[in-house]
């Protein structure tokens, strides 16, 4: 399978690359920074030079031509800025998805976060906007026509991953290691059965004690 893959230098993306690159799949990172150019290739993966805040879905539709599934892992990064939350975090989304259309790609897998639609719309705090950016646009892809898994995993760590996980509309607050929601994604883009591919799914993910196929077929 060719996955490509926003947000290709972020800390879920490279691991994701490497399993897919692992697997023998053709994952490609989305990068905007040449620099990182050589993480993405360490990690197995094909780097695509494209900054989604400058350009435009019909761009990017001619490089997702024979993809089989894109991921949205980008982030509008830690520095404080809420207008680049709006930008990437949910203008970056809706764009990959749009791009996806116009390419023939159906099957989208979104990185959101953990009680997103519990967003303060009155707040200008910046985890509150954050928060909105990523409700609204999970909102904008569950109203489309694509067979998209949206993921909202709990607060992310460095910890080695323990493939074992809990899933469900909603869950406890919890943490769960950023490699297990790497090999989450890589479990519903290459499962075969549908109820383990989560298509038309939503959930909040922590660490538990279901494997990753158990826990997306019983949602």
């Amino acid at each position: 399978m060719r996955i490509v893959i926003a947000g290709g230098h972020g800390k879920i993306a490279l691991i994701l690359e490497k399993l897919l690159s692992d697997a023998g799949h053709e994952p490609v990172g989305i990068i905007r920074n040449p620099a990182h150019t050589a993480d993405v290739l360490a990690a197995g993966a094909s780097p695509l030079l494209f900054d989604i805040e400058s350009s435009t879905a019909g761009v990017l539709a001619d490089s997702l031509s024979g993809a089989d599934a894109v991921v949205f892992a980008a982030g509008g990064g830690s520095d404080g800025n809420a207008a680049r939350k709006l930008a990437v975090d949910r203008d970056g989304a809706i764009m990959l998805a749009d791009a996806a259309e116009i390419a023939g790609v159906r099957r989208i897998v979104i990185v959101s976060a953990m009680g997103t639609d519990d967003y303060d719309a009155d707040s200008d705090d910046v985890f509150q906007i954050y928060l909105r950016a990523k409700s609204e646009a999970d909102a904008n892809i569950r109203a489309r026509d694509l067979d998209w898994t949206i993921v909202r995993p709990g607060g992310l760590t460095d910890d080695a991953g323990t493939g074992l996980v809990m899933a469900g509309d909603t869950v406890e607050r919890g943490e769960i290691p950023r490699a297990d929601v790497a090999a989450l994604i890589a479990a519903v883009l290459t499962a075969s059965t549908p109820a383990e591919q989560g298509a038309k799914k939503q959930f909040e993910v922590i660490s538990g004690s279901n494997s990753f196929a158990d826990a997306v077929a019983g949602l």
